[in-house]
């Protein structure tokens, strides 16, 4: 008997979407309107079964993120620029020769930074650069490349889950609330450090786990190869450092995102190639092909977020959320907040963006609380925890897609290996949201 083979990332994207498309023909369309006070109003609309629109939804997922892909196929080419002069081997051995034996506090102090990036300032998009930074970096240093997602990308979405400060959803989501922005942060901080303490310790025992050692003289033949080459080689490091500041600083001070990054990380590749001793026919054939080892990934991101559209032109997606809102109705407390948890959790699979949740969301539950007498606090802390576990393994999140490709790991790897953790995140989620249904903490 062959042995059974998990589904192609494409298989199973295209299968979504042929699902969504028989979807269309079985439910009633719905739209939600906006009114003047700020309240979402559902009515009911003519449906729009989707039939041939299944074979266009590759081009018009391209065409809703031609943003996101045109800033992988730019950072791709940036990065094989830089690895193409050897600085980033050169630079990753010399590091490794000199960390030695605190390899582990190396991937625990870089997770921690990431988590407070995600629970700041929602550093999401921002880690996909650092992706390609960090992963090889561990396989040096003789872990795999899944340690590397972990302690930036997982750690960042962890982060960004459990945030006490983050605009893109405590900010968002307390200001159509009607509450004080960023109040009750407190508790919101005590869920951060008690997360981010087990995912760090979950990341460390999975990288023990696969360590593998590396040998003595790997570093020293690779540093002493050519020795005339190394002052090239620290002067694109150096390039790349003050890239990775201006992109830290952009971004937290003057509210830089994909257009700014993009045009940032295009520029870093140019100087490392110029530096690198590069003519500008190798610059453009190493960018070149960057950009060509990448295009999968930007085919993966135009096919899921075609699922999406698939369920908005078939004017369904709304009836969707409105059933999920529905099922609220008469309930207590902690079973009120349990269903908003799943119901925001279950949206996320659908709708990875916090705004559009929260646009969506808010409005409903907001006034939904104060009719059973459940603190407004306690649901901007379900919408947070549903809003962010799930974005490690839904395969409409654009950013998962573009890291996963960054990091070089298949998505069917990556879901297998990660799933359970999701599910006990959530779970973990759900019982430190039960605390604040009966203790008045922290503004709850």
């Amino acid at each position: 008997m062959k042995p059974r083979t998990f589904p192609n990332t494409y298989i199973i994207l295209f299968s979504l979407i042929l699902l969504c498309a028989a979807v269309t023909w079985l439910l009633p369309g719905g739209q939600y309107t906006i009114a003047e006070d700020g309240s979402a109003v559902f009515t009911r609309v003519d449906s729009a079964p989707q039939t041939w629109q299944v074979f266009s939804a590759l081009y018009n997922g391209f065409v809703k993120q031609a943003g996101i892909i045109v800033f992988i196929l730019i950072v791709g080419g940036a990065f094989w620029i830089l690895n193409a002069t050897g600085a980033a081997d050169f630079g990753i051995r010399r590091f490794i020769s000199k960390a030695g034996h605190y390899d582990k506090a190396v991937l625990a102090l870089i997770a921690l930074l990431f988590s407070a990036g995600g629970a700041i300032f929602g550093m999401s998009e921002e880690t996909i650069p650092f992706v390609g930074l960090v992963v090889p970096m561990a396989i040096s240093m003789g872990y795999d490349a899944i340690v590397g997602l972990l302690v930036v990308y997982g750690a960042s979405n962890i982060g960004f889950s459990s945030a006490f400060l983050n605009p893109f959803t405590v900010g968002i989501a307390q200001e159509m609330s009607g509450l004080p922005m960023f109040s009750g942060m407190g508790y919101r901080i005590f869920c951060w450090v008690l997360l981010t303490g087990l995912f760090i310790a979950f990341t460390l025992i999975y990288a023990s786990r696969v360590k593998k050692e590396v040998p003595a003289t790997a570093g020293a033949s690779a540093t002493e190869a050519d020795e005339g080459s190394h002052r090239r080689h620290w002067i694109v490091l150096g390039i790349l450092a003050v890239s990775v500041i201006a992109l830290i600083v952009g971004v937290v001070f003057f509210h830089w995102y994909i257009t700014e990054i993009s045009a940032l990380f295009l520029a870093m590749g140019i100087l490392c190639g110029i530096a690198g001793g590069f003519r500008a026919n190798r610059i453009a054939s190493e960018f070149l092909a960057g950009a060509k080892d990448i295009l999968g990934a930007a085919m993966v991101v135009g096919l899921a977020s075609g699922i999406i559209i698939i369920l908005q032109d078939g004017h369904v997606l709304d009836t969707i959320l409105h059933s999920m809102q529905a099922s609220l109705e008469g309930s207590s407390k902690a079973a009120s907040l349990s269903m908003m948890y799943a119901v925001q959790t279950l949206i996320n699979l659908l709708i990875p963006s916090a705004t559009a949740k929260a646009a969506i969301t808010i409005p409903v539950m907001a006034p939904l609380c104060d009719m059973i007498g459940l603190s407004r606090q306690s649901m901007v802390l379900a919408f947070q925890f549903g809003d962010g576990f799930t974005n490690m393994v839904t395969p409409t999140s654009g950013v998962l897609i573009a890291a996963l490709a960054m990091a070089r790991v298949d998505y069917s790897a990556w879901a297998k290996f990660i799933l359970k953790s999701v599910l006990v995140l959530i779970v973990i989620g759900f019982l430190l949201l039960l605390p604040t249904i009966l203790l008045p903490i922290n503004g709850f």
